[in-house]
């Protein structure tokens, strides 16, 4: 069977995309200073996840928030590639898509310091 999608079928078309999933971290650590900052917090926070978790559902709150901030900052920084591709020129829509990339990192954000707080607190305090 013939198919239109260029990364194939089955078990080639999973090792194209593991490939292809590869080649975005590495453009967004050499692109995106701020996946690299995000990176370097999570990267400083891990150890720290075992430190202050007290169970094992603590610890994946703690791994899933900071795994989430990436996935947002990744997100962002595909929508804001796209964006200048199209146009480096101001159009509303434009901005708007970059401020909604945004405002996703932002909310990841928050999750990892709500999230991190709370468990500190609870932990340590309660």
């Amino acid at each position: 069977m013939k198919t239109n999608k260029p990364n194939g079928s089955g078990g080639a078309r999973i090792v194209k995309a593991t490939y292809c999933s590869f080649l975005g971290f590495k453009a967004a650590f050499k692109h995106e200073a701020a996946f690299r900052q995000e990176l370097l917090l999570c990267v400083i926070l891990l150890p720290f996840s075992f430190i202050v978790a007290a169970t094992l559902t603590q610890w994946l709150l703690l791994i899933f928030t900071l795994a989430f901030l990436l996935f947002a900052e990744i997100i962002n920084s595909a929508i804001e590639a796209l964006a200048d591709r199209i146009s480096l020129e101001h159009h509303e829509l434009i901005g708007r898509a970059k401020d909604l990339g945004s405002a996703g990192v932002f909310i990841a954000m928050f999750m990892v310091v709500l999230v991190w707080s709370a468990t500190i607190i609870r932990v340590y305090f309660w």
